[in-house]
């Protein structure tokens, strides 16, 4: 490609500058920022793996406070990415809404044991201290101005607002709820509902759709619903009276 570039523009050079040695120093030219762009690209590329290990590393240091919720975040994030991708959203945006889903219950770090590991139900109080993990989140990296640009801080600080205007911290409505949070929203219920937990176990499958089904509008976005629905049924190992679903739709 540097070659070529530089064959079309050794023909715009004025005639009586036209020299062997010109057109080879402009190719060796070429080559070195060709080598040198690579080379940074690679580099950027490898920052930004590491970057995504050291999340997920996160994460699922996170997620070894209680075993019940094991793999819970990168389970989220894969859920979060499949709707991401029946939606079309840009190759950016799905790799925000990945980490901003590995992130999301990072907030829960600042939330006492005793409370995330009841066997039983939680006081008002104790529910209240349980509703401040996206806020916390939120204050524990606000600082990094990627998050902020990108969307990952509104999906920790919002993957918890309803689609009617219940949920929390904020109260968020409809569509002032940032798009990412409103999928990750739908990926966090699935997993949970799908997944054993310390006070209940799993509900089986066919339970969990009609909970997405009748809760669309509710506390879900009807089109983000519709979307990660559709990925569901088209996966082939996917049967509606499974107790759980196959991970193998968001590897």
């Amino acid at each position: 490609m540097n070659v070529l570039v530089v064959t079309i523009r050794f023909f715009f050079i004025p005639i009586e500058s036209l020299t062997l040695g010109i057109f080879i120093t402009r190719v060796l030219t070429y080559y070195v920022v060709a080598v040198i762009s690579a080379a940074l690209m690679q580099h950027a590329i490898k920052i930004k793996n590491n970057q995504l290990e050291l999340i997920k590393a996160l994460s699922t240091a996170l997620d070894y406070r209680d075993t019940y919720t094991m793999n819970h975040s990168l389970n989220v994030a894969r859920y979060a990415v499949s709707i991401a991708e029946e939606m079309n959203l840009s190759r950016g945006s799905i790799d925000s809404i990945r980490t901003g889903a590995l992130l999301h219950d990072i907030g829960k770090i600042g939330i006492p044991e005793h409370i995330l590991m009841k066997n039983g139900k939680l006081t008002d109080e104790e529910y209240k201290t349980i509703q401040s993990h996206p806020e916390i989140g939120y204050q524990m990296i606000n600082h990094i101005d990627d998050y902020r640009k990108n969307g990952v801080l509104d999906i920790v600080r919002y993957h918890h607002e309803r689609y009617d205007g219940t949920g929390y911290p904020e109260g968020l409505k409809g569509r002032d709820i940032p798009l990412f949070a409103r999928i990750v929203a739908v990926a966090d219920a699935f997993d949970a509902m799908t997944s054993k937990r310390v006070y209940r176990d799993e509900f089986d499958m066919a339970y969990t759709l009609d909970q997405l089904v009748k809760n669309k509008s509710k506390q879900f976005d009807p089109e983000i619903t519709d979307a990660f629905l559709n990925v569901l049924n088209r996966n082939k190992e996917f049967k509606i009276n499974e107790k759980t679903v196959s991970r193998s739709i968001l590897e």
